[in-house]
Formats: structure tokens, sequence, C-alpha cells
């Protein structure tokens, strides 16, 4: 890779990255993101040394899947108790 493809991916991996912090600031809302970052940036490292971009999609990823994780749970009716 050239060093002037270096200086775009940079150039787009900066914004990207703080948009993946910022969004990111509530604990609450943060839930899948550590763990999709952690397989992002590895994963984006492999293919070609896209650490920042992989963990910024990891992130995102990991997020809608455990938000959708918890949806689905809350879906589902909690067994009823039997009275003796």
């Amino acid at each position: 890779m050239s060093r002037k493809q270096q200086t775009k991916m940079h150039l787009l991996a900066i914004p990207l990255l703080a948009l993946a912090l910022l969004g990111g600031t509530q604990a609450a809302a943060a839930k899948g993101c550590i763990k999709g970052a952690a397989v992002g940036a590895v994963a984006g490292h492999v293919a070609g040394h896209h650490a920042v971009v992989g963990a910024a999609a990891g992130c995102a990823i990991g997020h809608h899947m455990a938000k959708k994780k918890q949806e689905q749970q809350q879906d589902q009716p909690k067994p009823r108790q039997q009275q003796s």
C-alpha cells in the first residue's frame, strides 16, 4: 500500500473512530460494542491493516446484535410459577 493510500485511510478512519466514540458514550447503550470492536479490529488487521475501521464497524454490529438479542428476550413470555 502506498503512502498516499495510507493517508487516505487514516483520514477516513479518524472521523469513523470519533463517531464510534461519541455514539458509545452511554455505558448502558454500549452493550456488545467492546466485544464487536475487538473482533472487528482483529478482522480488519488481518484483512489489510484496517484495525481502526474494523473496530468501528465491529462496535456498530456488536451493538446492533446485542440490542436485537435483548428485544427477543423481552418478547418471550415468562413462565408462570405454580402455586402450591
